[in-house]
């Protein structure tokens, strides 16, 4: 063990104030062999048979249907103005009937009143639409001055 130094010319010993470095230097290169010889017999593989079965044909990913409010609080279905909410309902009604269900995008104009959001929300809910999701823009970077 490494308690004093070489040196006694200085008065009393001093600790040694070096760590000794050789030691670990000694179990690192101990374990790399471990892991050279280990490391070949980790990727053996076992042959298996495995059965053949059919497999479901995967389902069609729903297509999606973009409602959008702009800043004057009118109302696009897939960048097609909507006359009014009758209109938005109905659209709403028979999306909601399709198999598999559309996902519906709602995308909302910053300046748009909340109220006008949760009317399109409210009625999406009353057609039995499940799947909402809200649509934003993200942030530029901001570069660093």
């Amino acid at each position: 063990m490494a308690f004093g130094g070489f040196d006694s010319r200085g008065g009393p010993m001093q600790p040694m104030a070096e760590i000794n470095t050789t030691p670990l230097v000694d179990v690192m290169l101990v374990l790399l062999v471990i892991f050279i010889i280990t490391a070949p017999l980790l990727t053996h593989a076992i042959h298996i048979d495995l059965p053949s079965a059919r497999a479901p044909v995967s389902p069609e990913k729903p297509e999606t249907i973009t409602v959008s409010i702009d800043a004057q609080g009118r109302v696009f279905w897939n960048d097609t103005p909507l006359a009014d909410s009758t209109a938005l309902r109905t659209r709403l009604t028979e999306a909601s009937q399709r198999k598999p269900q559309p996902e519906l995008h709602l995308r909302a104009d910053q300046q748009v009143r909340y109220q006008s959001v949760a009317e399109v929300m409210a009625a999406a809910q009353q057609a039995g639409v499940s799947k909402i999701g809200f649509v934003t823009d993200p942030k530029p970077a901001v570069s660093a001055p």
